[in-house]
């Protein structure tokens, strides 16, 4: 296995485009991540597709790209990685309602089931799909194999207006993409940490569909989260960023789980989330210790197995870990880059939510505001 990476800017082009040309092959994958803006500009994907006719092309749109231990915006962050005694599938599909996502994660796995899989990794559009729901859908089609799944939710920046993933050279809207990896030589991994405090009293969802809350311990949801803001409260909901809530389906859950408040409705009183707040389950506020942020990201770094100049790692990070952390963003990836050893191959994204693995459980399942990293490994020599 070999990976090499690059990028692309619109002000001085490419970096690094004549080291990788010789790694172009049909064995050979390149994963995208690009500035939302790059919409605008589908000329560059054909460019790189052309310097890699043979190869396979998957990408997303992102909340700014990292590239190592940098942060980039209005960039591409590229990697190029090439197989020598594995393979790899990518399938795709596209939603027209966020109902349909239970039924897209199943559809996605169908397509890549065989008995030499070993890992799949998800890239999808990060607006109109429901996370939970996808991944309940991917755990119903691998029930309890030990196939890692991981991945993200595509970005916008800050404006949540529109992502879009990357097939080839085609922009794919309401789309997710799955990509398939096979073979016995492989050493896959996958870790998540989010590293938030916990403050207040654990309390019960009493009213909620999906992912819109409506009361918790029988109030009005929005009106107690106020309370917590204070003078945050006028704020919201982009101060929501720096507040998310921990949920958990009961006291003997272990599986905590994050969910990112992306708007509020002010008439209903009610609070919209990246993700399910189950009716029942129990809530959690949570508030951002920039410490404990970046400590938590170089330990989700230590848990992942193989990682070295010859594996590939993928860090998807959330675009509410940058806002809460501001001008120190780029901490957390040194932690990472330093976990894995600094001539590990590192790019990502920041998203609209990741997927990664449960608590003690081979299954996925969708989280917010954490670290979530996926590493893949090719040994010569079947462990």
């Amino acid at each position: 296995m070999k990976v090499c990476n690059l990028s692309y800017c619109l002000k001085n082009g490419w970096k690094n485009l004549e080291e990788a040309k010789n790694l172009d092959s049909k064995d050979s994958l390149i994963i995208v991540f690009a500035a939302p803006e790059f919409h605008d500009h589908p000329e560059i994907f054909k460019e790189l597709k052309s310097y890699f006719p043979k190869s396979s092309l998957v990408g997303c749109s992102t909340s700014g790209e990292i590239f190592g231990a940098k942060l980039s915006d209005s960039s591409l962050a590229i990697s190029i990685i090439h197989f020598e005694n594995s393979h790899f599938s990518v399938s795709a599909s596209e939603i027209k309602t966020s109902g349909q996502s239970l039924a897209a994660g199943s559809k996605l796995i169908e397509d890549l089931e065989a008995s030499d899989l070993r890992g799949v990794l998800i890239l999808s559009d990060g607006l109109l799909v429901n996370g939970s729901e996808l991944s309940k859908g991917i755990n119903q089609k691998l029930e309890a194999s030990n196939i890692v799944v991981s991945g993200g939710l595509a970005g916008d920046g800050n404006q949540f207006q529109k992502t879009w993933t990357l097939k080839e050279e085609q922009i794919l809207e309401n789309t997710i993409i799955a990509i398939g990896f096979y073979g016995e030589n492989l050493k896959i991994s996958n870790a998540s940490k989010g590293g938030w405090d916990v403050f207040g009293p654990e309390r019960v969802v009493t009213k909620s569909d999906g992912n819109i809350l409506y009361e918790i311990d029988g109030q009005p949801a929005l009106d107690l989260y106020k309370n917590y803001l204070g003078e945050r409260a006028n704020e919201l909901p982009a101060s929501g960023l720096l507040f998310p809530l921990q949920i958990r389906s009961n006291h003997s859950d272990q599986n905590k789980l994050v969910r990112t408040l992306l708007a509020v409705d002010e008439l209903t009183k009610s609070m919209t989330f990246a993700g399910d707040v189950p009716e029942g389950c129990l809530t959690q506020f949570l508030r951002a210790n920039f410490e404990h942020l970046i400590d938590a990201a170089g330990e989700a770094a230590e848990q992942i197995q193989n990682g070295d100049e010859n594996s590939f790692a993928m860090a998807v990070s959330c675009v509410g870990r940058r806002i809460a952390l501001g001008q120190r963003v780029e901490e957390e990836l040194e932690a990472v880059q330093s976990s894995l050893g600094e001539n590990a191959n590192v790019i990502g994204f920041y998203s609209y939510g990741e997927i990664g693995p449960k608590s003690n459980s081979p299954q996925c399942d969708l989280h917010n505001q954490t670290m979530t990293i996926f590493n893949i490994k090719e040994l010569k020599n079947a462990a």
